[in-house]
């Protein structure tokens, strides 16, 4: 065979683009619905990539709920935690602000822990499903509406690298097919988010050439991945010196984006954690591109009135352990499970393992691209 020059290409690597997925806006509502954003902010959505609103949930009603959740949950935490001799005391004394912190400092860790451990509590579902919210999306997608089972607790404590997200898009998560799905997310901060505290940045514009760009894996001591600024530059046609905005978001507001604009967290540079809930939404009967591991769950049809959202896969399922099933070597140390650190996720074979870490050490054999895969 003679020799070629072309090399061999990353699986996460197409050369199809599919702008008018991200930039077409489906026909509009003719009902007026609680909630509906105005047209202007429609239209920046599409032609940006990402739009933020203000003031939109009743915090005491709408997240209030959610922040408790956490409580609950930071709380299972520490008691796992210390029954397992990992902590020597509960720091029960702190709340929602800064008991994680003090938590991490005694076990770090922990955070990813928490992240990984998050169940969909009530709180959550709800907030998933509000009314008003669904009446948002329906103006992105149109009326047949169901959630992606990509949502995420962000436990973003102060100067921790494992809570700092790089530059990324979306879809190089997910399975090739999200490349052209329209799924909006719903960036919901749970505290003002600030640039102090680690408020998310995007490059406004970059979904419009339908692309995805080359990513690779992972960033330092994290499981992310990345994609840099010269390749945005290059594949995405876009200015990073003019088209990155600051998106400080005030609790009781939301930032929304496509999952083809390239965006990132800042450091949390304050002395209390900030923390988000990221949920996602496309149009029912796509697929919802997580390698087949879970399903989307319908939300709403204007064909069924009464429908009844079933959330069973849900119930007793952890995501994250169900994205690290296939992806963990067994012949590596045993790790007790409740205590475990490390993430392994599907997205990891799509890219370039340009830096290894502890997350990728727990890759099964095969599973890792390098330059010469």
């Amino acid at each position: 065979m003679p020799p070629t020059d072309n090399p061999k290409r990353f699986p996460g690597e197409v050369d199809e683009a599919y702008p008018e997925v991200f930039t077409i806006k489906p026909p509009q509502p003719t009902e007026k619905k609680p909630g509906q954003l105005p047209q202007h902010m429609i239209d920046q959505f599409f032609n940006d990539g990402y739009v933020i609103v203000e003031k939109f949930f009743d915090c005491e009603k709408e997240l209030e709920p959610c922040k408790k959740a956490i409580e609950q949950d930071v709380d299972k935490l520490a008691n796992k935690l210390y029954k397992g001799g990992k902590i020597k005391q509960l720091y029960n004394e702190y709340g929602l602000r800064d008991r994680l912190i003090h938590i991490e400092n005694e076990f770090p860790g922990a955070n990813i822990i928490l992240h990984k451990s998050a169940t969909l509590a009530q709180a959550y579902r709800d907030l998933w499903t509000n009314e008003r919210l669904i009446n948002v999306v329906e103006q992105f997608i149109g009326p047949e509406i169901s959630g992606n089972p990509v949502w995420n607790l962000r436990t973003k404590t102060p100067n921790n690298e494992a809570t700092t997200v790089p530059w990324h898009q979306d879809s190089a998560y997910l399975d090739n097919r999200a490349y052209q799905i329209l799924q909006p997310t719903a960036w919901i901060p749970l505290i003002d988010a600030t640039e102090k505290n680690g408020c998310m940045r995007v490059v406004s514009g970059g979904h419009r050439t339908g692309k995805v760009a080359l990513h690779q894996c992972c960033w330092g001591g994290t499981t992310y991945i990345m994609v840099d600024e010269a390749e945005m530059t290059k594949t995405l046609g876009v200015d990073m010196e003019k088209d990155v905005v600051l998106c400080p978001v005030p609790y009781g507001g939301m930032l929304l984006i496509n999952n083809a604009i390239p965006h990132h967290s800042l450091p949390n540079l304050s002395d209390e954690i900030r923390w988000s809930l990221d949920l996602r939404w496309q149009k029912t009967g796509l697929p919802a591109s997580y390698y087949d591991l879970q399903e989307c769950v319908e939300f709403r049809s204007p064909t069924k009135p009464n429908l009844k959202i079933d959330w069973s896969q849900y119930d007793g399922v952890n995501r994250h352990d169900v994205a690290a099933k296939d992806m963990e070597d067994e012949q590596t140390e045993e790790v007790d499970a409740d205590f475990d650190i490390t993430i392994q996720g599907p997205w990891m074979r799509k890219w370039e393992i340009v830096h290894t870490n502890r997350h990728t050490d727990g890759l099964k054999e095969g599973m890792v691209y390098n330059k010469s895969h």
